[in-house]
């Protein structure tokens, strides 16, 4: 399974970080891949607050449009999309900036055609909403951003994890974790996931209607 996080400068950094050690750990038990990914060349990404990283690889060339992606055949099984930044609306970075500017959003109405699955972390989830992802279905974010998330129509959840199938979405910031580790349950079974947590030393929290 190839996972891609999708960052930008002004992401959180534990909404990306905690996915990405949960993934980590886990391909060394499954066939499970997982990078840092930009939309654009960039040699670094500053999270919001200043912590700077080197991602893997990025999705589109200098000047090419996102809707140049509809004939894209090496499409990822699942990308997890951070929030950060959503509460400063007059950030020049994070994630209401690049609702505003609208290449993520429009990037993601293309990827859900290909992808198997599309997730968000935090208010990574008005993303998703921007991209027409989530329209009514059940979805959770970041509680300082839930009336937003309803504003957009989205039938808004108060947990950390909500499962709709090719949707997931997480609360804020550490429920990152528990959304990076429902994946490998519900993908590779609840012994994997649960190994994982053990490593991480983490007390899991699963969807509600999960069995025990």
């Amino acid at each position: 399974m190839q996972i891609d996080i999708l960052v930008y400068d002004g992401n959180d950094e534990l909404d990306v970080v905690g996915p990405f050690e949960v993934f980590r750990l886990a391909g060394e038990l499954v066939k499970v891949r997982s990078r840092l990914v930009t939309l654009r060349p960039q040699n670094r990404v500053k999270g919001s607050h200043g912590l700077k990283f080197k991602p893997d690889a990025y999705l589109l060339d200098e000047g090419q449009g996102a809707k140049k992606l509809a004939k894209r055949k090496n499409w990822p099984d699942v990308i997890v999309v951070p929030g950060g930044g959503w509460n400063n609306p007059g950030a020049n970075q994070g994630a209401r900036l690049q609702v505003k500017l609208g290449d993520i959003p429009t990037f993601l109405t293309i990827a859900r055609r290909s992808v198997d699955t599309l997730a968000s972390v935090c208010t990574g989830a008005m993303l998703l909403a921007e991209a027409g992802v989530i329209g009514k279905r059940a979805a959770t974010t970041h509680a300082s951003a839930m009336a937003d998330l309803a504003a957009t129509g989205a039938d808004v959840r108060r947990e950390r994890v909500v499962d709709e199938g090719d949707l997931i979405t997480s609360g804020g910031v550490t429920s990152g974790i528990d959304l990076a580790l429902w994946l490998l349950e519900r993908e590779f079974g609840r012994r994997i996931a649960d190994d994982v947590a053990g490593v991480l030393e983490y007390q899991r929290w699963r969807p509600s209607g999960t069995q025990p």
